[in-house]
């Protein structure tokens, strides 16, 4: 560990904090220090919030730290509450999910007394209501000298929101904040101190895709400064530097919730459309230009006219200059492509004539496509290369040189061993495509790419398997202007080829299956005219290191050349340098996070040579973006700075739990405000519940959580109130599965008052419709409609509204007065049937057989939304066997379901 590392670590240590540290500086390896400082001797150590990626990080900087070190235990569902009770009681770190650990908390499997402490990973994104938070709180209630420690490396996340920090701070429970910047005088020396070589590489953009990238943020900010009119978004955020962050969508998603239902359709357009915009600049930069293409392609074709963005004056420049990259139209004969289009134009105003004359449309598509089909236009593919290509091929020949002179003392095989390659990409198909470019080349590699966008194209149009002749029988969709046509023929007819010469290649035979297709139209020679051998090969996938090997002997290189080895950063895979050690590292996409790993790694290997190539593209949003990230964390941590000197934090931050009382106002008129002892108020929670924040509130309102698996509703209030809650999303999709009819349906017949709880945001409008969405007609589809079709057919059924959380507590505190308290065992037998087929509390099973209403449910095609019908329509299952399918597919809502079920009760019974 760096010396800067051990100060962390030494600091949570001291005292229970909230350590804040910047991005890329080893969390993995202090996570490990604070585990390593653990032993089973000394009791519990729970680990919260960490992920997948991190775990596997936490494991091997164990290992690496100390070969005997004691791995921390994963804890998961495959577990039974007894073996995890057992595990608590022996001791150790554990790695648990919030939701089980709460459980296991509220039950008393946890020896609360034996926990030596908890640490709380991505403490950034913790609320007052989270999960994270409960588990602190009942921790707290039951052991006051156990240590709470929050870790975070996202010092934006405690930035955005009002007094963030603080507020996370009191649901850590904790009075000190210890920040761990990039520009600390301990962190800056020890980086700082041997740094690695570094050669910044500035690629200029080509015409076209400087052409295109203006084009794009002239769109986004014509789409911003629609946004700033409608005067109800903080105009500070919307600038374009910010639009090119992920965050952006989130910060005006977060600002329009509350008022999301006042506003008209084409703000919630604009919205989508800067996203979609961010996208499209992150792409051009990203991804070859066939690819970009067929991207653009899928945006027009599924966003249509309802985007505001592409009836934009630069947005028609964008399709334009994003086609010109990939192919041009030109004539066999030298012909100019404006004649043509001049052509193109008469035929198709002549057809126009001719079928007023005919009154047939179909002469004008016959006119106008033989003026302009028969002469001879075809598609010059230019399939324009990505400028960072060349550039790397390059760097690899000049790291070829450097091994080729190695110094005399140093023997060639440990040369050999210790010079490795390292090449850092965005995600997994950069790193796999420039494998294929090293391979095969950058013709070979931009014709399979336009290969295969034809392919995708001739699907479209309808032009698979069959020859052109059918396929142009069908309909086609002609463009408007003659230009469009024009395109349009060639593309076609490019189309048609390649699907005709890929059918050919399909059915030949073995020994001749290795051609490939070189696609329609004229390609342009490179200078050295050359020709590369090309074979068949598959998609290389990444190894679960994120890194991929390809030796540069594959290309023809010296023997002395190391191993290649791709790293996708999107797989956020920690010690991805400790495991590989380069020498050399190409940072093909910059990413800040890298660059900082890149440091840590150096000072920890000060002797070790270490050459970093970085590649930017010159006047680019990638530029901006990489030095847009640097500078937004180092304002978070000097916002944070600040207010650390100012922030107000009580001298014994302790816990602050109300008495598990019903939380009803005290009124003076009654006996002079005398508080009358009243009983402790409990509730009976299903176990999936505890994903929402509800439990947690209303253990703060003092009441008592009872966890357990309700075959029968969400929450049991009382022996006769039983409670279901849906969000407003929930709500929508139990409509739409029939779902909510059932548990509605189950509810009538278990509890004398069910409840519907309809649950809002407390940030998001409190309706479930605009007004401009509610039409004067009745929609069978609309909510509201389906909203009255349960209350007419379960009349018993009351529906409560729920403005939030706390306001959920409230009504629950209410609709507990005067009841009696739930039986959480009785709760759990609701539902289920007994050895003997009965239900305890079916009010149903004296008028039906409540066995056979079961067996029925659980037949194929049977489902929530019909079974009931099915039950009116026939007597028993036996009458149902033998009815005919039409009569069983009116029943049934469908010739479909009717199939499945009388499939299965035709099926022969297998005999021996």
């Amino acid at each position: 560990m760096l010396n800067f590392q051990e100060e962390i670590v030494s600091e949570l240590v001291q005292e229970n904090a909230l350590a804040v540290v910047a991005a890329g500086l080893g969390l993995p390896s202090i996570l490990a220090a604070l585990v390593r400082l653990h032993s089973s001797s000394s009791g519990v150590l729970f680990l919260l919030s960490v992920p997948d990626d991190l775990r596997r990080g936490l494991r091997d900087e164990l290992q690496a730290q100390d070969i005997g070190a004691e791995q921390p235990v994963e804890i998961n569902t495959q577990f039974t509450a007894a073996e995890r009770a057992e595990m608590y009681s022996k001791g150790g770190a554990f790695l648990v999910t919030s939701r089980i650990l709460v459980v296991d908390m509220l039950n008393e499997r946890v020896p609360f007394h034996k926990v030596a402490g908890i640490i709380v990973n991505n403490s950034h994104r913790m609320t007052e209501t989270c999960a994270e938070a409960f588990i602190v709180r009942l921790y707290r209630s039951k052991n006051k000298a156990g240590y709470v420690r929050g870790i975070s490396d996202q010092a934006r996340g405690l930035t955005s929101g009002f007094m963030k920090m603080e507020r996370v701070m009191k649901s850590l429970l904790v009075k000190k904040l210890n920040l761990w910047p990039r520009f600390h005088l301990s962190i800056a020396t020890a980086l700082e101190e041997s740094p690695p070589d570094v050669v910044d590489i500035r690629v200029p953009l080509t015409p076209s895709m400087l052409a295109i990238q203006n084009a794009i943020l002239e769109v986004m900010d014509a789409c911003l400064k629609e946004l700033r009119k409608t005067n109800k978004v903080d105009v500070e955020d919307l600038t374009v530097e910010n639009g090119l962050f992920k965050s952006f969508d989130e910060i005006v998603r977060m600002q329009l919730d509350p008022i999301w239902h006042t506003i008209g359709r084409k703000t919630k357009r604009l919205v989508a459309d800067l996203k979609t915009l961010r996208k499209l600049a992150e792409y051009l930069i990203r991804y070859d230009a066939v690819t970009f293409l067929k991207y653009l392609d899928t945006v027009r074709a599924s966003e249509g006219v309802k985007s505001v963005w592409v009836f934009a004056g630069p947005a028609h420049r964008i399709f334009e200059l994003a086609k010109r990259r990939v192919y041009q139209i030109v004539r066999t004969d030298g012909e100019q492509v404006e004649s043509v289009v001049k052509q193109a134009s008469r035929a198709v105003s002549k057809g126009k004539a001719q079928s007023k004359n005919k009154g047939r449309r179909e002469q004008e598509e016959e006119e106008a496509d033989a003026k302009v089909s028969g002469k001879g236009v075809e598609l010059e593919v230019v399939a324009e290369e990505m400028p960072k290509w060349k550039v790397y091929k390059e760097i690899l020949e000049e790291i070829q040189q450097e091994i080729q002179s190695r110094p005399a003392d140093l023997p060639e095989d440990s040369w050999k061993s210790e010079a490795r390659v390292l090449v850092a990409c965005k995600d997994e198909r950069t790193a796999w495509q420039l494998q294929r470019f090293i391979l095969k080349g950058p013709e070979e590699l931009m014709r399979e790419e336009w290969n295969n966008y034809l392919l995708a194209k001739a699907e479209l149009h309808g032009m698979t398997l069959r020859d052109k002749k059918k396929s142009r029988s069908k309909p086609q969709a002609q463009p408007q202007s003659a230009h469009g046509l024009v395109e349009q023929t060639a593309l076609l007819a490019a189309c048609a080829e390649v699907v005709a010469l890929n059918k050919m290649e399909e059915s030949s035979e073995a020994g001749t299956s290795g051609k490939r297709c070189k696609g329609k139209g004229k390609r342009k020679k490179r200078p050295d005219n050359t020709e590369q051998q090309v074979s068949e090969e598959p998609v290389i996938p990444l190894q679960n290191t994120g890194a991929t090997d390809m030796s540069l002997e594959d290309v023809g290189a010296s023997s002395l050349v190391p191993p290649v080895q791709y790293y996708a950063l999107e797989s956020d895979q920690y010690r991805i340098l400790d495991t590989t050690g380069p020498s050399y590292v190409i940072v093909y996409d910059p990413d800040m996070k890298f660059v900082r790993e890149m440091e840590v790694f150096k000072a920890k290997h000060p002797q070790r040579r270490l050459k970093v190539y970085f590649l930017f593209y010159e006047e680019s949003t990638e530029g901006k973006k990489f030095e847009a990230s640097i500078q937004r964390e180092t304002t978070a941590f000097e916002t944070l700075i600040r207010q650390k000197a100012s922030m107000i934090i009580p001298v014994d931050q302790t816990l602050d739990v109300p008495s598990p009382q019903a939380p009803n106002s005290v009124s003076s008129r009654k006996a002079g405000g005398r508080k009358n002892m009243e009983k402790h108020m409990q509730i009976v929670v299903d176990m999936r519940e505890f994903s929402s924040s509800l439990p947690c509130v209303l253990h703060q309102q003092g009441m008592r959580i009872l966890p357990v698996t309700l075959e029968v509703g969400d929450y049991v209030l009382s022996p006769e109130i039983c409670v279901e809650r849906k969000s407003i999303a929930d709500l929508y999709a139990s409509f739409s599965s029939g779902r909510l009819y059932h548990q509605a349906e189950t509810m009538t017949r278990y509890y004398r008052l069910p409840v519907l709880l309809i649950e809002f945001s407390q940030d998001k409008s409190f309706s479930l419709q605009s007004a401009n969405e509610v039409g004067d007609d009745i929609v069978p589809a609309n909510i509201v409609s389906k909203m009255s079709l349960l209350v007419l057919h379960f009349p018993r059924l009351r529906i409560v509204w729920s403005r939030s959380l706390h306001a959920t507590a409230e009504l629950f505190a209410t609709l507990k007065s005067n009841q009696d308290e739930p039986d959480a065992e009785r709760a759990m037998r609701v539902g289920v049937p007994t050895e003997d087929g009965l239900i305890e509390g079916d009010v149903r099973a004296e008028n039906y057989n409540t066995t056979a209403v079961e067996m029925l449910r659980r037949l194929p095609g049977v489902t929530d939304a019909n079974y009931r019908t099915i039950m009116d329509g026939c007597k028993s299952l036996a009458e149902l066997s033998i009815m005919p399918f039409e009569q069983l597919a009116e029943l049934m809502g469908g010739q479909r379901p009717a199939r499945m079920l009388r499939d299965f009760l035709d099926a022969k019974f297998p005999t021996l």
